[in-house]
């Protein structure tokens, strides 16, 4: 008997240890994860009553606010609207009661119902009031009037436009095309919301993401602008460095040789070689760099890191597949200028221009400037921080002369672009090359940039995805992506947007 009682109980203290366990697994370590699933709504309910802050650009203008219920025998008191609709849903995200929430309205839910411990405290004399609203406003980055011109140059082509602030990694617009409205959903009966979001998940393109820092492109010859740098930082690069001027280089372990773009005959010294964008020298310099420096020079600007911007579900840019890429250096060669399986993330492409402009800083980007009590005082404001160091004061300084000469030199990709009122910049176009079956003319236009030169204020990334560029009409980053860039300096520079004032919550 006493056996069958020491069994017994052994058996219930092994249960009660597994349900402590398990009970402690679910509810503390996995408590993050679990509020970060979409599919979990219990948070979402609880606070769907309560009064719910705003969420306003830099430059004052509502991108989502709480209103009244029109209905007086709902449910809830509020509504959730997002007055700018798809304009600024890729940062905002959507608050839903069925499905969740998403981007700043997840990851700033605590400050926008006044859940801070911080708000909590400042409360403390409301707590015998009956209509208390703790409730807190977050400030984005971004500016409204940018993400208009934005979309407007983009023309409702396949594509994104990110612009930072080359000192600080604030983000003042990104834009993609295509994206999505919250208003479409947020407020509709559960069967009709089910329906909206269902299409926009199997909708091309994948709108409920943001292209702009949720998705990845093959970069073409932007991606030069990384290799210099990393062969500029290694020794195997130097301005005087001369190259063969030809048209087609056969690279170790293979036979099929790699061609400047368009079978082109180009060469030189490192100035004209990265102005008129040849393939070849950089194809060289990355076998000449080996695997491991390569390697290790693109996880110096970031590449293979989730970027660190302050929104949720982050892509990061990739250099491939790295695994015996000492047996495969002709694909070592043609990542050298961006083709093959690189893949970069368009605000990642905006940091590496602005990296060049800031003297080898990489700041970490960040779309949240500000977030606000009831009473408007401030609660935190972003600092602006160091997230890499890829280059050197003195590389970054030759990078710019480089990328001077593509918008100014003799032959430069990027030269039929020009700021209004003669402002000076720095660029690199790219043409990436998809390598479709079925369709070789399918490309990915890109040009990014800083202005102006002699103080840099301004970084750019433009793509726009799947072109068809044929030789009788080349979709070419310069031709097509340059127009874009040049639009979006001419606004924030000498443009309307120059004088645009910016602050807190109005």
């Amino acid at each position: 008997m006493n056996k069958q009682i020491r069994q017994l109980a052994l058996g219930l203290m092994t249960c009660y240890v597994v349900l402590f366990a398990t009970l402690n697994y679910w509810q503390v370590a996995q408590e993050e994860v679990l509020s970060a699933n979409v599919e979990n709504t219990r948070a979402v309910r609880r606070e769907f009553n309560k009064p719910r802050g705003e969420i306003v650009t830099a430059d004052g203008v509502i991108a989502a606010r709480s209103i009244p219920n029109p209905d007086p025998d709902a449910t809830f008191d509020r509504l959730r609207e997002y007055p700018t609709g798809d304009l600024l849903s890729a940062a905002t995200g959507y608050f839903t009661l069925s499905f969740g929430s998403s981007q700043v309205e997840r990851a700033y839910g605590d400050v926008l119902t006044g859940s801070t411990t911080e708000q909590q405290v400042r409360a403390l004399t409301d707590l015998l009031s009956s209509e208390v609203d703790n409730s807190g406003t977050v400030q984005l980055a971004l500016r409204h009037d940018l993400q208009q011109v934005a979309q407007f140059v983009l023309g409702g082509r396949t594509g994104s436009i990110v612009v930072t602030e080359v000192e600080t990694g604030a983000i003042r617009a990104m834009y993609s095309n295509p994206g999505f409205d919250p208003n479409t959903f947020v407020q509709a009966p559960f069967d009709e919301a089910q329906d909206t979001i269902v299409a926009l998940q199997e909708a091309p393109g994948d709108p409920l993401l943001s292209a702009a820092y949720q998705q990845r492109f093959m970069p073409g010859s932007t991606f030069k602008v990384v290799t210099t740098g990393i062969g500029l930082e290694a020794g195997v690069l130097s301005p005087e460095r001369q190259f063969a001027r030809e048209s087609e280089w056969v690279p170790p372990q293979t036979t099929d040789p790699i061609e400047n773009y368009r079978g082109s005959v180009c060469g030189g010294d490192l100035p004209e070689v990265f102005r008129r964008s040849c393939n070849i020298p950089f194809a060289q310099t990355a076998i000449e760099l080996g695997p491991e420096r390569m390697v290790a020079g693109v996880e110096a600007w970031g590449i293979g890191e989730e970027l660190p911007i302050d929104l949720p579900q982050a892509a990061a840019s990739t250099f491939g597949d790295t695994t015996d890429l000492g047996e495969r250096l002709p694909l070592l060669g043609i990542r050298g200028f961006g083709q093959n399986e690189v893949q970069m993330v368009p605000l990642h492409m905006a940091m590496v221009a602005a990296t060049v402009a800031n003297g080898g800083q990489m700041m970490a980007p960040y779309v949240v400037e500000a977030t606000y009590d009831n009473d408007g005082r401030v609660l935190e404001q972003t600092e602006p921080e160091v997230w890499k160091t890829p280059v050197s004061p003195q590389n970054a300084a030759l990078l710019t002369e480089f990328m001077t000469g593509v918008t100014e030199g003799d032959g430069g990709t990027g030269r039929s672009v020009t700021l209004d009122g003669g402002v000076r910049f720095a660029a690199k176009t790219g043409t990436a090359e998809l390598g479709v079956i079925g369709d070789p003319d399918r490309v990915h236009a890109w040009m990014i940039g800083f202005a102006p030169l002699e103080a840099p204020k301004y970084a750019i990334s433009v793509v726009l995805t799947d072109l068809t560029s044929t030789t009788a009409d080349a979709q070419t980053g310069g031709r097509i992506a340059g127009p874009v860039l040049e639009a979006m300096f001419d606004y924030l520079l000498t443009g309307d947007g120059a004088d645009v004032q910016l602050g807190g919550p109005r």
